[in-house]
């Protein structure tokens, strides 16, 4: 999400950016950033006089209410309440004040502003668990459907709405169920759909990772990313297989795997990596008793 959730598609510049090094679009870009900085004078939610709860002014929502795109709907489709209506005008306002001018989505730029409207970083929780429950296919974009769709299952249909949610969104990624579906989500978001993907590059996956685990940390996750960060394998990617089982394998192995198998149906990165960690931990374990070894023998030849 233009510089939003993690720093991945390119680790060394700021995330959610496709291309890693885009710049703002000149001229276009500044005038738009302008016009929003004077209509929308609100600070996270506290709006005033004349501005409605998502930050559209009355008279400018009353002449976009008029020219709201007529739907494409089937002619049998069910009549709206009149709450609702409002809502779906409101949610309309608010994506339109953040989609792109030529294409009908909400893109990178868009997303940095909204991000900011929400007084939330691109790069934290929140914004991959809004981009969950938005089910959006791709980072740095919502389309008209997923915004709109988001919009509606989370009840929200302004900046304060959502801000006023992102709690019981929090609440809700703790719910083991809800985290996996969260989790494997994940992986799918990180994919860049454009290239056809199938496997996360190493870089994007241990940021997601880091990510992903914010609220519940497994005990391995460290030794874990120290292991792909090392490299020895000389992976370039992880599989949808590797990533899913990773889950499970939090859940199941201890933290001083003991009780992995390498009988069991585990992906053969984790074989490498239990015999890598279990390896370092010797040396580690080694490299403490001659320090230990080293202080005993100095205190016995200069006692105090």
């Amino acid at each position: 999400m233009g510089q939003c959730v993690t720093k991945c598609k390119n680790p060394s510049s700021t995330l959610g950016s496709k291309n890693g090094d885009r710049e703002s679009s000149g001229k276009a870009h500044g005038k738009r950033s302008t016009i929003h900085k004077e209509e929308h004078s609100t600070v996270c939610g506290k709006s005033s006089g004349d501005i409605l709860v998502n930050g559209t002014k009355k008279m400018e929502a009353a002449v976009e209410s008029s020219q709201l795109p007529a739907s494409s709907g089937d002619a049998k489709k069910e009549p709206v309440s009149g709450t609702e209506e409002s809502s779906l005008h409101r949610t309309e306002e608010l994506f339109r004040r953040y989609k792109d001018e030529r294409e009908d989505a909400i893109l990178e730029e868009g997303m940095e502003r909204f991000c900011n409207d929400l007084c939330v970083d691109p790069t934290e929780f929140r914004v991959l668990v809004l981009a969950w429950k938005f089910q959006a296919a791709t980072m740095c974009k919502f389309t008209r459907t997923e915004f709109f769709d988001g919009c509606k299952a989370i009840h929200a249909d302004s900046i304060e709405g959502i801000c006023a949610r992102f709690p019981s969104l929090l609440n809700e990624a703790k719910q083991e169920e809800k985290f996996k579906d969260l989790y494997r989500f994940t992986f799918q978001f990180g994919l860049d759909s454009e290239e056809g993907q199938r496997s996360l590059h190493r870089e994007i996956a241990i940021a997601l990772w880091k990510l992903v685990f914010t609220q519940n940390k497994p005990p391995i996750l460290d030794q874990w990313l120290h292991f792909l960060n090392e490299n020895p394998s000389g992976i370039k990617g992880i599989s949808r297989d590797t990533w899913n089982m990773f889950l499970n394998f939090t859940q199941v192995i201890g933290p001083d795997l003991s009780n992995y198998s390498e009988d069991e149906a585990w992906p053969s990165l984790f074989d490498t990596f239990v015999e890598w960690e279990m390896e370092r931990r010797k040396k580690e374990e080694e490299g403490e008793g001659v320090a230990a070894s080293q202080t005993d023998r100095f205190s016995a030849e200069h006692p105090t």
